[in-house]
C-alpha cells in the first residue's frame, strides 16, 4: 500500500508572503464586521431618541427594551458559501441582510406599527423589506414585525450603506418567540408534533393578550383624558414665568 504523499514543503521566502496574504484577509473582513457593527449602534441610537423624546414630551415610552446581535465573522462566511456568493464584501452585503439585527420589544401591537414607521420613515433610514408576520403569522404561529433597513455609515474614506434587520413585536410576542427558539435547538430543529400544536395555541393565547391588554389600557386613556394620558409635558406658572424673563432679557 503506496504511502501517503509527502505535503509540500513551504520555502522560507514564502512565508512573509503567506503572513502578508493573510493579514490583508483578516484586516479586511475585520473592517467588514465593523461597518455592521457602527449600523447596530447607529439604529440603537435612533430608538433611545425615540424613547427619550416619548418619555419626556409624552409621557409614554412605547418602547420597553431593545436587544442587538451581529453574527460572527464565522457564520457569516458559512452562510454566504452556503448560499454560492460570488467573493468580495459587496457580493456578501447584497446577498446577506441579516449580519446585524435589532430587536425593539414594545408594549402594544400599536406600538409595534408606530414605532417602526417612525424609525423608517427617517431620512437617512432606506427601507428595503418589510414582512409583517403579526398580520400573518408562520405556521408554527410566530409572530412579528421584520423590517430589512439599509443605514449609511460614515467610515474615514467612505460611506456604506449597511443593511440592519429589525424586528419590532410586543412584550407577549417575545416572550413566545424565545420560548419557542429553545425549543427548537432542543429538539435540534425537529419539534414534535404534539409539542407544535402547544406552542400554536399558545401563540394564540399570546395574540387574545395582545388585544386584551390593549383595549384596556385605551379604556384607561379614555377615563383619563388624552391630554393626561399622552399629552405634551406641563410646566408650573413659575417655571413658564421664569423661561418668558430668560427671553426677555437674552441678548438679541
Amino acid at each position: 500500500m503506496p504511502s501517503d504523499p509527502t505535503p509540500p514543503s513551504i520555502t522560507l521566502p514564502e512565508l512573509p508572503e503567506m503572513i502578508t496574504t493573510l493579514s490583508s484577509i483578516r484586516d479586511q473582513l475585520s473592517r467588514f464586521m465593523l461597518g455592521y457593527q457602527f449600523g447596530i449602534q447607529e439604529m440603537e441610537t435612533k430608538v433611545k431618541i425615540l424613547q427619550q423624546e416619548f418619555q419626556l414630551l409624552h409621557r409614554y415610552n412605547p418602547i420597553e427594551h431593545v436587544a442587538s446581535r451581529l453574527k460572527t465573522a464565522q457564520s457569516v462566511l458559512r452562510k454566504a458559501n452556503r448560499k454560492g456568493c460570488a467573493p468580495g464584501s459587496d457580493n456578501i452585503r447584497r446577498e446577506i441582510k441579516d449580519i446585524a439585527g435589532l430587536r425593539v420589544v414594545c408594549r402594544f401591537t400599536s406600538d409595534v406599527y408606530r414605532v417602526q414607521e417612525m424609525l423608517c420613515q427617517q431620512s437617512d433610514v432606506t427601507l428595503v423589506r418589510l414582512k409583517d408576520y403579526i398580520a400573518e403569522p408562520k405556521t408554527s404561529g410566530y409572530r412579528s414585525l421584520h423590517a430589512i433597513v439599509e443605514i449609511p455609515v460614515f467610515l474615514s474614506n467612505e460611506v456604506i450603506q449597511v443593511p440592519v434587520e429589525m424586528q419590532f413585536r410586543t412584550i407577549a410576542q417575545d416572550f413566545w418567540a424565545s420560548l419557542e427558539h429553545k425549543i427548537f435547538y432542543k429538539y435540534d430543529q425537529s419539534i414534535p408534533t404534539e409539542l407544535s400544536a402547544s406552542l400554536r395555541d399558545a401563540a394564540d393565547t399570546a395574540a387574545h393578550l395582545d388585544a386584551e391588554m390593549e383595549r384596556l389600557s385605551g379604556e384607561v386613556k379614555a377615563l383619563k383624558g388624552a391630554d393626561t394620558a399622552e399629552g405634551p409635558t406641563r410646566f408650573s406658572d413659575e417655571t413658564l414665568e421664569a423661561f418668558r424673563e430668560l427671553l426677555r432679557t437674552a441678548p438679541a
